[in-house]
């Protein structure tokens, strides 16, 4: 039987979030997937996506063009109980910095969550323990962007140490909204041979290729996927979930993880919570995508921060 005061909760802006949280009885959101970065590579992102017609063949607006402070907030009113600060660098010489800045953002931020950032490059073994030393409690790469593969030999050392670790990489390793030579599974699947015990969050349920994605998760006990984008009005334009992976995601509940990629999205927070929602899952596996998965990777507890 449908749950009718669900379907009626689902929010279609930002500010109907909460209420459908208390309805769900979950204390928070939590977000893997959010983006700040220093302000100067923040403008040239947004700039990127001014010119997105060039690269995505559409028009990409940033909803949230806002400044460091009202975005932090708007977060804090969503209900976002820890907020990543995903960077990634695109070559060398660049992940030393970005984890220096991620690093002060945590420190002043209340509710911020430690992340940090590697590349294929002498050292990346040393400055990704650094890290980790310093407290870092999230990863994030991007193999599209970054231009390299993930099982590239120069960052064993970085796997080992985080495999050891059991610290959670974000990894944007699908091949959407654009390809690259190292996208796709394959790659991460050597990876994760190689070092079983990694745990990665495959970002976007690495669409477009989403069955061989789910394929990872149900294989490996640390390979989890994120919702960022899936299911929303913008990427079923360009990359829907297949009805027969539709099918999967009941068995795949306990190992997806809300992602949103806030603030560069071109629709509402909100957007992505009815998009999950109406895929017609169910309360409990709502509960479980939208907290208690990332929760519990990224040991939350509690309440929201406010």
């Amino acid at each position: 039987m449908a749950d009718v005061v669900l379907e009626h909760l689902v929010p279609k802006t930002d500010q109907q979030i909460p209420e459908f949280l208390e309805y769900l009885g979950i204390p928070g959101l939590a977000d893997i997937h959010v983006h700040f970065l220093p302000e100067p590579m923040l403008q040239k992102v947004w700039a990127y996506f001014d010119q997105a017609e060039q690269s995505y063949g559409r028009p990409w607006p940033i909803t949230y063009r806002m400044d460091e402070q009202s975005r932090i907030s708007r977060l804090r009113k969503i209900g976002v109980a820890a907020i990543p600060a995903l960077s990634y660098a695109h070559k060398a010489g660049m992940a030393t910095w970005l984890n220096e800045w991620a690093r002060d953002f945590s420190n002043r931020v209340s509710g911020a969550l430690h992340c940090a950032t590697f590349y294929p490059e002498p050292g990346v073994g040393t400055y990704v323990q650094d890290a980790i030393d310093a407290g870092a409690r999230l990863f994030k790469l991007h193999i599209q962007v970054g231009g390299f593969a993930p099982d590239d030999a120069q960052l064993d050392e970085a796997w080992r140490t985080l495999e050891q670790a059991q610290i959670p990489v974000v990894i944007h390793a699908g091949s959407a909204p654009l390809d690259g030579s190292f996208t796709g599974p394959q790659h991460v699947r050597q990876l994760m041979e190689r070092f079983p015990k990694l745990v990665l969050v495959i970002a976007h349920m690495g669409m477009p290729e989403y069955h061989e994605f789910a394929d990872l998760a149900e294989e490996f006990a640390g390979v989890y996927l994120d919702t960022t984008m899936v299911g929303t009005d913008f990427t079923n334009e360009f990359a829907p979930m297949p009805d027969s992976y539709l099918h999967r995601l009941p068995t795949l509940q306990d190992k997806i993880i809300l992602g949103s990629d806030y603030p560069n999205i071109p629709y509402a927070y909100a957007h992505q919570i009815e998009a999950l929602a109406r895929l017609g899952l169910g309360r409990a596996w709502l509960t479980a995508v939208l907290w208690g998965n990332g929760a519990k990777l990224l040991g939350l507890s509690g309440a929201a921060a406010s």
